[in-house]
């Protein structure tokens, strides 16, 4: 079990263990989510953004006929520079 102390202004130091699980590095930022049961879950911020931005474009690249990075990069500079590069 991992066990943190709230001090005073009700900052808490995440234990080594804890950090490693979450892949958490200095600055990074927690998310603090609550459960069904109640019950309050710590998450990695940036992951847990990561995997919600990649459930809500699943899918996308077969709509749009992406299938290799070539055509990721010509989507890119189409937008960088329009269509008449």
């Amino acid at each position: 079990m991992n066990l943190a102390k709230v001090s005073a202004n009700g900052q808490i130091t995440v234990p080594v263990e804890v950090r490693r699980q979450l892949g958490l590095k200095s600055g990074d930022k927690i998310l603090f989510l609550q459960n069904q049961n109640g019950e309050i879950v710590v998450s990695n911020a940036s992951a847990a953004a990561i995997r919600k931005a990649q459930a809500a474009f699943a899918g996308v690249s077969e709509t749009m006929g992406i299938s290799s990075e070539d055509d990721i990069q010509a989507l890119v500079d189409e937008v960088r520079y329009g269509e008449d590069r």
